[in-house]
């Protein structure tokens, strides 16, 4: 689909995805049904009900054509001999590691040696390294397209890659998001694609939203995102080392650019002029900037991972993309074998308009950025949650909820949840656990799907 224009005050974004989604009226809560009583126990990859695996287990689909359940005996044992390896000793899946705010690829050492362990040889996991250390200060946009570009030059060195997923820490996440943009293209499926994609949406397996197109010429399959600010960091506790004070948080958007450059601008929504829409509120679209929507919808599967408290840098709110009436109380009990997960819950795709920018907001949006009066910059922030989340739920998405009340430490919670550094922060292990099972349980269902 071609981008949409930038559009001027009161009128609306692309409503592209609005006739391609279903609108459900009830959520699935608790999607991951974990076990950890048994080592062979089946699983489904279905977006209606998350994954169902036991932890460390070699588990198949059981969403399965009677030809792929005679093949069950025969794969578990494949599987399980080649440790993860589905396809000889050259890698097919690229997993790109995006680490966030001034950080380095060093962010991912436990990551990346613990997903090697998991995953075996089919996984390429790498930790990219183009926007380390105050490189992470010159935009949303810079840094994306700077990660698009390291993309591509591993895609042109490896020829075996044929899958593409990311994993992304905080900022880390937006700049994925806008690098996506960059790499996707739209193309025409040929007929047996088409054919293989109408039986996975028959299946189960498909999100509704699922729309046509590659990564760098790659099948997109996960993007995964730990602790990412996807609706900013403006409003109450979304930045949540400010305590909540409204003097605080009055002051925090004009002071942002001096210390964080124009990442900072684009975090609090007040980059751009006045009568054009921020970025982040661009990124939840199809327009002149890119096909920020399309790309998205081209993975198999969005999962976000918040943290429920204790994060000092991102809120609950903005990392699970919810309003806040949507914030419930989370159990306090981890699910078994993942320590500190405490929920999962499916949020399928809504129908809507898309996000707008109404009059009423670049009226918002000039107060904003030229005064500190604190009603003003609410209602701002208010009409932006508001469109961003519009934009953002025509795609359906896997939200876990992740609890390091019962911690050593729950105050590192931010550093935790992708265990930065496993002698600090190595509470985060069952998250990344977590994260490891759900890539595993994805490429199974893939193998299998192939080999029908």
């Amino acid at each position: 689909m071609a981008a949409a224009s930038l559009l001027q005050p009161g009128c609306a974004y692309s409503g592209r995805f609005s006739n391609n989604v279903n609108n459900t009226n009830s959520n699935v809560r608790n999607g991951a049904s974990l076990s950890s009583t048994s080592s062979s126990s089946s699983c489904s990859c279905s977006f209606s009900q998350g994954f169902h695996f036991s932890p460390g287990s070699n588990s198949i689909c059981k969403h399965q054509t009677p030809r792929a359940q005679a093949m069950n005996t025969a794969t578990r044992g494949n599987l399980a001999s080649s440790s993860g390896s589905l396809s000889g000793n050259e890698p097919d899946h690229l997993l790109v590691l995006v680490h966030g705010i001034l950080a380095s690829p060093s962010d991912w050492t436990y990551v990346q040696a613990e997903l090697k362990r998991r995953l075996g040889r089919n996984f390429l996991i790498y930790a990219s390294s183009s926007n380390s250390y105050t490189k992470t200060f010159s935009g949303i946009d810079g840094a994306g397209k700077r990660l698009a570009e390291e993309v591509m030059q591993v895609v042109r060195k490896t020829k075996s890659l044929k899958k593409i997923s990311f994993l992304a820490h905080s900022l880390g996440g937006l700049f994925a998001r806008y690098a996506i943009a960059v790499l996707y293209k739209q193309h025409a499926p040929s007929s047996s694609k088409h054919d293989d994609y109408n039986n996975l949406k028959r299946q189960g397996l498909q999100d509704a939203s699922f729309t046509q197109g590659t990564i760098v010429g790659l099948e997109p399959i996960n993007f995964i995102t730990l602790a990412t600010p996807h609706l900013g960091v403006r409003g109450r506790k979304q930045l949540p080392f400010l305590l909540g004070i409204s003097f605080l948080e009055k002051l925090a958007p004009p002071l942002a650019p001096f210390f964080v450059g124009q990442t900072g601008s684009q975090l609090f929504l007040t980059d751009g002029q006045p009568n054009k829409p921020p970025l982040l509120l661009r990124m939840t679209s199809d327009c002149e900037d890119g096909q920020f929507m399309s790309a998205l919808g081209a993975f198999r599967c969005r999962i976000v991972y918040a943290n429920v408290s204790y994060d000092h840098m991102v809120g609950w709110r903005t990392s699970s993309i919810r309003r806040e009436k949507e914030l419930v109380k989370t159990p306090q009990r981890s699910l078994n074998g993942y320590q500190h997960v405490v929920d999962v819950e499916y949020c399928p795709p809504v129908s809507t308009e898309g996000p707008k920018f109404p009059p009423k907001a670049a009226k918002a949006k000039e107060s904003a950025q030229n005064e500190t009066d604190a009603q003003n910059t609410v209602q701002y922030h208010e009409i932006m949650e508001e469109e961003m989340i519009q934009g953002l739920q025509q795609l359906g998405w896997k939200k876990v909820d992740v609890s390091f009340h019962s911690a050593f430490w729950p105050f590192f919670a931010h550093n935790n949840i992708h265990v930065k550094n496993e002698r600090f922060y190595n509470a985060g292990a069952g998250v990344i656990a977590h994260v490891a099972d759900g890539l595993k349980q994805q490429e199974s269902c893939l193998y299998v799907n192939a080999s029908l």
